[in-house]
């Protein structure tokens, strides 16, 4: 049976599409405790190949050496190939001080290295915030939680205290998560209009609208992207292109913009597969294209300085001077 459901899935030719059994459902469909065991890396299917989006900072996986755009080719000695996502996060996953091996290719690597990584608690904390030079703040967002809007809202708070003339928002590395969240977090930069609509696969429509609260709908706003951006943060993004709030600086987003559902089977079990596509406001599909920023500017790992970054302050202060 579990090998009918799984072919099934797989004859639907949907990248994000798998079948989970109990004890991986389990695991899955856990709500958010604000924790979880195990290395603090998202990852997601790129061409068919199980890829590190980010690790997450200060975890096992970063101090391990895990970067962005690793391909994990085994996980404890069995090959990933033919693998599906949800699978794959199941047994990178475990108890806390356990050990999990993983192969791994570089980005920029030409053979495999193995990694031991110790596996451990994992918080969960989305958002960070900091004031640059010149009163720009730099608010960076690695995904979207439960807890994010009420997160954000506290970091544009300390941004007005401190008379803040600018805002980045840095999604880079941010994998996506909820999108309830990610229409909230919207709301606090947008007026009105929309921040995306869906297609499900009868070509039904559902808007998300705008539901103002008008936080910092007139600071200057750079957003900063990378092929690392997915989901939920390519939905930001694009609302804010669509709605011409903000300049976005990167490079292109990674190009998931699925809609996916977890549900459950008699036995415990259950299945996860796609069931509509995300468009930003004016109608741009984002899956399988990404987000194209304004302005193209690649961060080289040689690089000593973050470029991307200073492009954007770069890009605040010239906006500082032309309005006085």
């Amino acid at each position: 049976s579990e090998g009918a459901i799984r072919g099934m899935l797989q004859a639907l030719d949907d990248p994000h599409a798998s079948y989970l059994d109990a004890a991986q459902f389990e695991v899955e469909s856990q709500d958010y405790r604000g924790f979880f065991e195990g290395i603090g890396a998202q990852v997601a299917m790129d061409d068919g190949q199980l890829t590190i989006i980010a690790p997450l900072p200060d975890t096992p996986a970063e101090r391990s050496g895990i970067e962005p755009g690793d391909i994990i080719l085994e996980i404890d000695g069995n090959g990933t190939a033919g693998i599906s996502l949800l699978e794959a996060v199941s047994k990178i996953r475990g108890e806390k001080d356990t050990i999990v091996v993983l192969l791994v290719l570089h980005l920029d690597g030409r053979e495999p290295v193995s990694i031991d990584i110790r596996r451990g608690v994992i918080p969960l904390t989305s958002v960070r915030f900091s004031m640059l030079d010149d009163g720009i703040g730099h608010l960076r967002i690695s995904n979207f939680r439960d807890t994010t809007d009420q997160e954000v809202k506290e970091a544009l708070s300390e941004l007005q205290e401190a008379s803040g003339a600018g805002l980045i928002l840095d999604l880079r590395n941010n994998p996506g998560g909820l999108l309830s969240s990610v229409a909230d977090v919207a709301d606090q930069f947008l007026e009105d209009g929309l921040v995306l609509y869906e297609i499900d696969a009868h070509g039904q429509r559902t808007n998300w609208d705008v539901q103002s609260r008008n936080t910092t709908t007139d600071v200057p706003m750079v957003v900063l992207i990378n092929a690392f951006s997915a989901s939920a943060s390519e939905v930001l993004s694009g609302a804010l292109i669509d709605h011409q709030r903000a300049t976005v600086i990167g490079t292109t987003s990674f190009g998931k913009g699925s809609v996916n559902t977890l549900r459950s089977l008699e036995d415990g079990s259950g299945i996860y597969f796609s069931i509509g596509r995300w468009y930003t406001p004016a109608g741009t599909l984002i899956e399988g294209e990404g987000i194209t920023p304004h302005i193209v500017v690649e961060l080289n790992r040689e690089d000593t300085e973050d470029t991307q970054l200073q492009k954007g302050i770069e890009f605040l202060q010239g906006q500082f001077k032309g309005n006085r």
